[in-house]
């Protein structure tokens, strides 16, 4: 597959979110490898009924302000009445420590907003504190919890958090700080809220930054099984890549610009392949294939997109020239060869069905049957033959009484 060459090196995408370029960690190492996740593995389906939805948070009125707790205190089950159920399911709750500057400073999605954050585990253990976390809000950059919260927060704002696991690091939890299912409380403080910058005037560096922190973060979600979310970065990656640009790039700025796109493609397609969205990820393996007829993973994925419409003569084709290209692949060579034999069953199903519909007429043609009705058609010729002319002396007889 093309490749422009090593990748930017990001912090982990399980972090609670990236404003600036984090420093490199080896989680990141290990997720850029291989275009990030290989998918050409045989995944199990997974349960996608409890993944977060996108919930569009309203602007409520601001909630009593209360005193400062710490972290972690369990104050949410003391005082109820002092905490904002942000989803109404009470899976999610606010309380303002500090008020802030009013209710019309508040930032709005799409803005970039820069937060402190303390985040700490429900025994008070803190496992991430950030003076300065920039993000977009409403991007899904960062934790869910956290990026529905702050569209609730006022400018100087400091606020309380506490979310269940669902909204934070889900069931996987975060190696070796965060366990599985483990709910957070977060402090966040609004420092600033700004638009974001103009996509036409990024140079190729600063595009190529940015499409590739929202991929990441769709890494991220792809392995913790939120799929939605996952198409949801990919997307918005492609949309910053397609964007239109009133700067030059040089020929090694496009290159990478393409790499990045169909790496997104690819994890897109994927996604896409998890949901059953069959169309979908046709679309963004055709798109791959566009650019790189060569790309295994695009024809590997299509292949199984055809297979899984129906389409087998049409699969079979598009994995061999995938075999082709990686002959050591034992997953495309499973996969074709599962695909060879649906196909030859697909075929006898059919044969048969034809040859009831027409009245099995490979048995109508045997010479046994020949025989039968070969004594049947003598007495029948012969029968139109005395017909014909008894019929011929009728008409002769009136003929002749006309003429007298």
């Amino acid at each position: 597959m093309a490749s422009s060459g090593e990748e930017p090196r990001s912090g982990s995408p399980c972090r609670a979110g990236t404003g600036t370029q984090p420093p490199p960690t080896a989680d990141g190492a290990q997720l850029d490898a291989a275009e990030d996740f290989e998918v050409l593995e045989e995944e199990e389906d997974e349960d996608l009924s409890e993944l977060p939805p996108l919930e569009a948070v309203g602007r409520p009125q601001a909630p009593p302000r209360g005193d400062t707790h710490p972290p972690g205190t369990g104050e949410a089950a003391e005082d109820p009445q002092e905490w904002l159920d942000v989803l109404g399911s009470g899976l999610l709750k606010k309380k303002t420590l500090v008020p802030g500057q009013g209710v019309d400073t508040r930032p709005h999605k799409g803005q970039d907003v820069t937060v402190r954050l303390r985040a700490a585990l429900e025994d008070g253990t803190v496992v991430e504190e950030n003076p300065a976390l920039t993000f977009t809000l409403g991007d899904c950059d960062v934790l869910q919890a956290l990026d529905l919260c702050v569209q609730l927060l006022e400018m100087g704002e400091t606020a309380l958090i506490v979310s269940d696991a669902k909204y934070c690091y889900g069931a996987q939890g975060r190696s070796p700080d965060i366990p599985p299912n483990a709910a957070l409380t977060l402090e966040v403080e609004l420092l600033a809220a700004q638009d974001t910058p103009d996509l036409e005037m990024l140079s190729g560096k600063e595009k190529i930054e940015l499409a590739n922190r929202k991929r990441e973060r769709g890494n991220f979600f792809y392995q913790q099984a939120d799929y939605v979310l996952a198409i949801n970065s990919y997307d918005i990656a492609l949309k910053i890549i397609s964007s239109s640009s009133k700067v030059d790039f040089s020929p090694d700025e496009e290159a990478e610009l393409l790499d990045v796109k169909v790496k997104c493609l690819n994890n897109l397609a994927a996604s896409q392949l998890k949901l059953d969205h069959y169309e979908a990820a046709l679309k963004s393996c055709n798109l791959v294939l566009e650019h790189q007829p060569g790309n295994i993973k695009a024809l590997f994925r299509k292949g199984k997109v055809l297979a899984q419409q129906g389409e087998y003569r049409e699969a079979i084709p598009i994995l061999k020239a995938a075999l082709k290209l990686e002959p050591s692949n034992k997953t495309i060579h499973a996969e074709l060869s599962k695909l060879v034999k649906k196909h030859a069953d697909q075929k006898n199903v059919e044969t048969e069905m034809y040859r009831k519909m027409l009245g099995n007429p490979s048995a109508a043609g045997t010479p046994g049957k020949c025989k039968d009705k070969l004594p049947w058609s003598i007495p029948w010729k012969w029968l139109f033959g005395a017909t014909a002319i008894a019929l011929g002396g009728v008409a002769l007889s009136v003929v002749i009484a006309a003429r007298n």
